[in-house]
């Protein structure tokens, strides 16, 4: 596990961490510059789960000038770690613990005490910032390589709330691109290359998409009265999405007087449940 190859020729700051260490490792480079930190070599030592790994780490350490700075939640860890290096005389710092101790005072909580949760929830967080970008990238067709790469492909005919529904799952991490479907225009044969469980179509009381085209067109300072908002053309665009959807094999979500975040739990269900079974296909 260790550490070291050749004595080092200037005081060592061990990071010792059940997880990666970064933590303790900024803290310790931050601490080692008010000394001129070329002076300190700072050694990681992550991953550390077991007590057993704790005599060889403060062994090293208790060769020659050191301290050791950790960041380990588990109790057993840290209580092996400072039993251990009490014993040797090795300088240790707890990162941690002090703070979980009064945060637990102040929120009268139980911490969780599982390594890495940080770095969970970094990585959630990029992957949603990740998701939002590819939302934006692949929206209303604009490149139907999106097609391929997405988690789930949105189809649907004008002001059926394609991009709102994009990016509302992009904040839970699914990367969408959305698809309009117009009669005139032949969908991208990517979309016919997918799975089916990766398809989602919307469709929407015809009489209630008039009223919101219409709407639309009002707000643009258009007369309400374009062929766009006819019940004869909204006709038409449904049925053809509707084809569309049959070809495919996708699943449809009617969006009638649905709220965008309710339409995205039942999108969201249909996602979640479509890989468990994709899975158990998969395994058997």
């Amino acid at each position: 596990m260790i550490i070291s190859g050749t004595e080092p020729q200037r005081p060592v700051i061990y990071i010792v961490s059940d997880s990666i260490g970064e933590t303790a490792e900024l803290v310790a480079r931050a601490a080692a510059s008010q000394f001129n930190h070329g002076h300190v070599e700072i050694r990681r030592v992550p991953y550390v789960t077991h007590p057993e790994e704790i005599p060889e780490i403060v062994e090293e350490a208790s060769g020659y000038p050191s301290i050791i700075i950790f960041t380990l939640v588990l109790p057993g860890l840290k209580e092996a770690l400072e039993e251990e290096a009490g014993r040797r005389g090795v300088p240790v710092v707890d990162i941690m613990g002090p703070v979980i101790k009064s945060l637990s005072q102040v929120l009268s909580y139980t911490p969780r005490l599982e390594p890495g949760l940080m770095r969970r929830v970094d990585e959630e967080y990029f992957r949603r910032v990740e998701a939002i970008e590819f939302a934006v990238k692949y929206d209303d067709g604009k490149d139907p390589r999106g097609i391929i790469l997405a988690d789930l492909v949105v189809l649907g005919v004008s002001r059926t709330g394609k991009t709102p529904l994009c990016m509302y799952l992009a904040h839970k991490r699914i990367k969408a691109a959305n698809i309009p479907l117009v009669p005139e225009v032949m969908p991208p044969e990517e979309l016919f290359q997918i799975e089916p469980y990766r398809i989602i179509g919307l469709t929407i009381d015809p009489e209630q998409l008039v009223t919101i085209r219409k709407e639309r067109l009002r707000s643009l300072g258009l007369p309400d009265n374009a062929d766009y908002a006819k019940r004869e053309r909204v006709d038409k665009e449904l049925a053809y999405a509707h084809d569309i959807y049959r070809r495919t094999g996708c699943h449809v979500v009617d969006v009638t007087s649905k709220a965008v975040e309710e339409t995205a739990g039942l999108v969201f269900d249909l996602y979640r449940k479509a890989n468990v079974n994709q899975k158990d296909g998969d395994s058997k």
